[in-house]
């Protein structure tokens, strides 16, 4: 089956950096767009960014753009998320999700998902 493990979250400072990782199996990763999507307290599932499976087209939520990298490397089933200048607004759980060859900006085009990783940023 499908499994997504995601590791990487902790507490920064504001202004400063992390960097998530989501370990795929059981799908051929290649053939996916993959997405990472965050979820705070009392607040909607709400989009961050995706990759298409090239690699070559990258998708950022407008809060996010200029301070977050996706990317992927599919010799290693794997997709990161770079996070830098980090905002205490930016807490959340994170959350990678497996698109499923839909729309990559809205939860609903995904249909798996990691069990999420938790980013705490304190100002």
């Amino acid at each position: 089956q499908v499994q997504l493990v995601e590791s990487g979250g902790g507490l920064v400072q504001a202004g400063g950096s992390l960097r998530l990782s989501c370990a795929a199996s059981g799908l051929t990763f290649s053939n996916h767009a993959m997405g990472w999507f965050r979820q705070a307290p009392g607040k909607e599932r709400e989009f961050v960014a995706a990759i298409r499976w090239s690699a070559g087209t990258a998708y950022y939520a407008d809060s996010v753009k200029g301070r977050f990298t996706i990317s992927r490397d599919n010799a290693k089933n794997t997709v990161y998320l770079q996070m830098n200048s980090l905002k205490p607004e930016d807490t959340a759980v994170y959350y990678c999700a497996v698109n499923k060859d839909s729309s990559v900006w809205y939860a609903s085009g995904y249909n798996y998902w990691g069990q999420g990783t938790q980013v705490t940023v304190s100002s």
